[in-house]
């Protein structure tokens, strides 16, 4: 799909429970610890939307 993954701020620093997201114009979200399963993929706009709310938690 892409290779312009990075860990997302908003995972476990502990190695525990991360994502890795790759953003566009499509972002796509996975898993770190199963990179060859699926993969959620939303329109910018929603993602943008998404880190928004969490701002605000």
């Amino acid at each position: 799909m892409t290779d312009n993954w990075h860990k997302s701020s908003y995972s476990d620093g502990n190695g525990g429970q991360c994502v890795e997201v790759a953003e566009g114009p499509i972002t796509s979200v996975r898993d770190t610890k199963n990179r060859e399963a699926a993969t959620l993929a939303v329109p910018a706009r929603e993602w943008i939307a998404l880190l928004n709310d969490l701002d605000r938690l």
